[in-house]
């Protein structure tokens, strides 16, 4: 597609970082080069505009309010926020918990056992749970447990969560949700209305093809007023322009937590990638990516699949581990396939940019 840059070669790693839309480079030169360059009496009153362009388009994406996002760095960075205003666990009526899988990404795992210093205990749902059966998640969501971190779409195994029912759970329990969509934004439809939960994180380098540094946190009403975060600024003030030291009040909505003077660029890039993604349509993009996915999955041993085979439980991304894996990675390379390989097998992306003949050069490697 001529809307995006392409790499030599059969580009399948949108599951680490999307392509560069062919607008990026003008969009970022008149957006912020320009604007750094003859803003007047300085570049910032051009540039805060390109904020809310941010959180307006992801608004417009996963339909809800521009005013519940808060631009972060990454999903770590967000979730570092959000731990950050939770109470102290011996203050929380007996919970004490926070709920995670065994397979969700390792730096979110990272985060959240911080928690700890605060008196909170981590606990998994075991790699050999079925996540994608929500009476799983219902044993596991107990009257000990505070927050339950909900992903979407597992990064190993392409495994694809029903959050709606996770997240009706949750509240069921009185269970915070927080859901990480960094795997699945821009390739699976999402509708937070939908969903209703409590936090969604989440950035824009994989399928919304944004680049890196632009991450985003989404705090529901119903809890943003008991999340008072540490990690604060001056753009987490509910005036930014008062200017008195001595009088901090947090913002009303989810910009509490942002923080000091923030990055522009990364959000410029963004928000045109979104404005882009958008307008070809994430249900097209999804369409695309099951036909081309399951193009490979019928041509494949079935004992070889990783994934789910039903497209309705799987994310964008396809795990494949066949038993010559030495040999079918010697013939990816040789048609310059961009892959990567983890420990539980191939992983290959199609996004809308990838054609149904570059498909059919992968799975002569596989065969």
């Amino acid at each position: 597609m001529k809307e995006f840059t392409q790499k030599d070669g059969i580009y399948l790693l949108n599951h680490s970082v999307g392509l560069m839309p062919a607008s990026t480079r003008q969009t970022a030169e008149s957006q912020f080069f320009a604007n750094w360059e003859h803003g007047t009496p300085d570049p910032w009153a051009t540039w805060f505009p390109m904020f809310e362009q941010f959180t307006t388009r992801l608004a417009t994406l996963f339909n809800t309010e521009s005013r519940m996002f808060c631009p972060q760095q990454n999903v770590s960075s967000g979730l570092s926020k959000l731990l950050s205003a939770f109470p102290d666990a011996s203050n929380n009526e007996g919970r004490n918990v926070i709920l995670l899988t065994e397979n969700d990404f390792p730096s979110i795992g990272f985060v959240m056992q911080q928690a700890q210093q605060m008196g909170y205990q981590i606990e998994y749902i075991k790699d050999e749970e079925d996540v994608l059966d929500v009476t799983v998640w219902e044993e596991h969501l107990t009257e000990n447990v505070f927050a339950a971190l909900i992903t979407h779409g597992h990064y190993n195994s392409g495994r694809l969560v029903p959050v709606t029912e996770i997240v009706q759970a949750a509240r069921k329990s009185g269970v915070m949700s927080i859901v990480d969509i960094a795997q699945t934004a821009g390739v699976i439809p999402i509708d937070f209305s939908e969903w209703q939960a409590d936090v969604v994180v989440g950035s824009c380098v994989k399928w919304l093809c944004g680049g890196p540094g632009a991450g985003y946190l989404w705090v529901n009403d119903s809890v943003l007023s008991m999340l008072n975060p540490f990690d604060v600024g001056w753009f987490s003030h509910e005036n930014p322009f008062e200017f008195d030291i001595h009088n901090f009040k947090y913002a009303d909505s989810a910009l509490r937590f942002w923080g000091g003077t923030p990055s522009v660029i990364p959000y410029v890039i963004a928000a045109n990638s979104i404005d882009l993604m958008h307008s070809i349509g994430i249900k097209n993009v999804r369409a695309h990516n099951v036909k081309l996915a399951d193009k490979i999955i019928d041509a494949i041993p079935e004992s070889w699949l990783v994934s789910p085979k039903d497209d309705q439980v799987r994310t964008g991304t396809l795990v494949i581990n066949p038993p010559n894996r030495d040999a079918v990675e010697e013939k990816l390379k040789a048609i310059n396939v961009h892959y990567d390989l983890r420990k539980r097998g191939f992983r290959l992306s199609p996004h809308i940019y990838n054609t149904h003949e570059q498909i059919d050069k992968v799975i002569t490697a596989f065969l």
